[in-house]
């Protein structure tokens, strides 16, 4: 097994938003600002070969039950570590079940850490695999948030067996601010997952298939007016999702009128996001939907405007 390259490190993974519309389980990008911490040191305390968490809030201290646990045990594995033991602690950046890939960001910065100890010998794929392990237990075998938060930037799955991503880069001149507006209501994932449909007709398959083509091609050409008309459109689960979440469909009304380029539900929800190109314009979208919130779905609910995160996991 290789030695530790380090004796500790602190590595960030920022939050993400998954789906984008109609990108469901296949696409989704990294949100710069905002994401979860995870501190790790080599610990003569710890039998090696094993992790230890010293420090958590709100959350399970078994490293097999928590996410950034699961991560960093897999990316141990994958290195064959068993001359030393580690502890990890984590800093929660992100509220839980917000539909901002929390328990990602979680299992990226721990499994980024992990690597980043033994000298960087995991490749991304690697990576994204160990975080697919904790996001297994937690809300389903996929990859759209771990994926991005790994690797920044958007990223498309292609596919698992075996994994391929796809990175879509996003030009660089080009300026991108999500309005992140998360209400006090708890989505949990596989209530929302439960919600889904387990059929669809060919056309709004066919609907799907070209609202997320056009989605693809607008982020690639840095057209943003096309990116917020197909991440708006989706036909197949924001229809289904959208109502268990007080004022939802008045969020994204409002966004629109507002002036944002297109509104959706972030992953499972229930935060609401919105794109538009101009940070001052983010805050006053963000007003009118945190009213729309409050009006139609009596819900409270915090903003905000972040840029896209072109970087990924890294070490701070």
């Amino acid at each position: 097994d290789p030695p530790p390259v380090y004796s500790s490190v602190k590595a960030f993974a920022p939050a993400t938003v998954a789906n984008l519309g109609p990108g469901f389980d296949f696409l989704g990008c990294a949100v710069d600002g905002i994401g979860d911490t995870v501190s790790l040191k080599v610990d003569p305390d710890v039998h090696p070969g094993e992790i230890s968490i010293s420090h958590i809030s709100h959350l399970s201290k078994n490293p097999l039950w928590n996410c950034a646990g699961i991560a960093a045990i897999e990316a141990m594995k994958m290195l064959r570590i068993r001359s030393v033991g580690l502890s990890l602690s984590l800093e929660k950046g992100l509220p839980l079940g917000s539909g901002l890939g929390s328990s990602a960001a979680s299992a990226a910065a721990a499994a980024v850490a992990v690597n980043e100890i033994f000298g960087k010998r995991l490749s991304v794929d690697d990576l994204v695999l160990a975080c697919l392990k904790s996001e297994e237990k937690v809300s389903g075998y996929h990859a759209d948030n771990v994926a991005p938060s790994i690797m920044g930037g958007f990223v498309l799955i292609r596919n698992y067996q075996p994994l391929e991503l796809m990175p879509l880069k996003f030009p660089s001149e080009k300026d991108l601010y999500f309005v992140l507006v998360t209400p006090e209501f708890e989505a949990p994932t596989k209530k929302m997952r439960a919600a889904l449909p387990l059929e669809i007709g060919m056309p709004h398959h066919v609907w799907n298939s070209s609202q997320a083509a056009a989605l693809v091609a607008s982020v690639l050409q840095g057209d943003l007016f096309m990116l917020g008309k197909a991440l708006s459109s989706d036909k197949i689960v924001e229809p289904k999702r959208a109502p268990l979440i007080p004022g939802m469909d008045a969020v994204k009304k409002a966004a629109i009128q507002a002036g944002a380029f297109g509104c959706t539900i972030s992953g499972a929800g229930p935060t609401a996001v919105a794109v538009t190109d101009n940070e001052e314009k983010g805050h006053i979208i963000a007003q009118h939907m945190v009213l729309a919130f409050q009006k139609e779905g009596n819900l409270n609910a915090s903003a905000n405007v972040k840029q896209l995160d072109r970087l990924g996991a890294r070490l701070i």
